[in-house]
């Protein structure tokens, strides 16, 4: 009695919902949380056939599916489970989790369904659906109005050149556009960076390969401007004079393997980057901030305009007179006409094709060598890929 007891206790406080039916489908038991599922009393329930709580077709199925399992024994649902769909009394649908279990009990047959109710879980579903779908619009209109505005950055140098005599007012004019465009869209992207990073942590649980993807799609989008924008930041600090070197000792071989791994994340497929480092001395006195923006480009560029299953050297040197660093492909090089402009703001060779990027990135690993009292210098082949060496004297 004991037993008993505490089972019914059990089952009428239980969180899901439990019925149980005899071998005609007629419900024998339904305990409160079922009642709260479907809108009924157990009045109205018990005696009744199990359809009434069925939307059709499963409602006319229902006694076929009881009579044929009984006759064959193959279970359709019974003791494996699925996701149906309930018919509450007000004519509503919400669905659920189904499990059934068949009991032998004084010598007849008893099946119990336990019910999960998903009505929360799939509202969940269906709304961050709709957040990564408005989110996606967003960055694709984000991604429009920068790319407009680099293409009007771009006409604008192109006719400013045209009407100011000096060099130097260009600059000046082109620098102050680009410092406000670049700061005024630093605060969506930062904002688009945010909730994508939210979306991917929510939809962990639901280990949905579409929103992974297109997550990745936003990140890399979001990646690819934010670096647009940080290459214009940069040229705009040298542009105005802000840009001073801070010296500091360090390790140089720790400094370039840490930078080899980071890279190599972003290496093509079977692209490798070989780093080596010649001489006895590991230190130099350099600013870390400056010149790992030079290598991260000068890698970075290799990377690009270099194909699969290739190998990029990256070398250090500390001899008694330099430090060299020097970083080597073999991908489609530089058109010997191009090489001349190689380091001028917004020049980008005329073989780059689709190859993204804003001709910047050499000429600001230019400028923060000269600042840093170093030199750069290349070797380059058309289809037989580049080499640029950076050489800065040692004290």
């Amino acid at each position: 009695m004991e037993n008993a007891a505490l089972l019914k206790a059990i089952i009428q406080n239980a969180i899901d919902g439990i019925i149980t039916i005899d071998d005609r489908g007629k419900v024998e038991s339904i305990n409160p949380a079922a009642c709260n599922l479907f809108q009924y009393s157990p009045e109205e329930v018990i005696g009744n056939n199990i359809s009434m709580l069925m939307p059709p077709p499963d409602r006319e199925q229902h006694d076929g599916y009881l009579s044929r399992y009984q006759q064959t024994g193959e279970p359709h649902i019974i003791g494996i489970g699925r996701d149906v769909t309930g018919l509450r009394k007000d004519g509503s649908h919400f669905p659920f989790r189904l499990g059934i279990s068949e009991v032998q009990f004084s010598g007849r047959k008893i099946y119990t369904g336990f019910i999960h109710d998903l009505s929360h879980q799939r509202e969940a579903e269906e709304r961050l659906k709709e957040h990564a779908a408005h989110l996606e619009e967003l960055v694709e209109q984000r991604t429009q109005s920068l790319n407009a505005t680099v293409g009007a950055l771009q006409t604008a140098k192109e006719e400013v050149s045209l009407s100011l005599e000096k060099e130097k007012e260009l600059g000046l004019l082109k620098s102050r556009f680009v410092s406000i465009a670049s700061h005024e869209f630093r605060t969506p992207l930062t904002s688009v960076q945010l909730s994508v990073s939210l979306i991917e942590k929510y939809a962990e649980p639901f280990n949905n390969p579409n929103i992974v993807k297109h997550v990745g799609k936003i990140k890399s989008a979001v990646g690819n401007l934010t670096s647009i924008l940080n290459d214009f930041l940069s040229l705009e600090k040298l542009e105005s004079g802000k840009q001073e070197p801070i010296y500091r000792e360090f390790d140089l071989v720790k400094f370039a393997e840490t930078i080899t791994e980071e890279m190599q994340v972003l290496a093509k497929q079977n692209q490798n980057i070989i780093y080596q480092h010649t001489g006895t001395h590991n230190t130099v006195r350099l600013d870390q901030n400056l010149l790992k923006n030079c290598i991260f480009n000068l890698i970075n560029n290799a990377i690009k305009y270099s194909g699969e299953n290739t190998f990029i050297d990256f070398n250090t040197e500390i001899n008694e007179k330099n430090c060299l660093i020097t970083v080597n492909d073999n991908g489609i090089g530089i058109p010997e006409t191009d090489q001349k402009h190689l380091f001028e703001a917004f020049f980008r060779a005329h073989n780059t094709g689709t190859i993204p990027g804003t001709g910047l990135g050499l000429n600001i690993v230019a400028r923060y060598t000269q600042l840093m009292n170093g030199k750069i210098d290349f070797k380059s082949s058309l289809n037989h890929g580049t080499l640029f060496t950076i050489t800065f004297p040692m004290p």
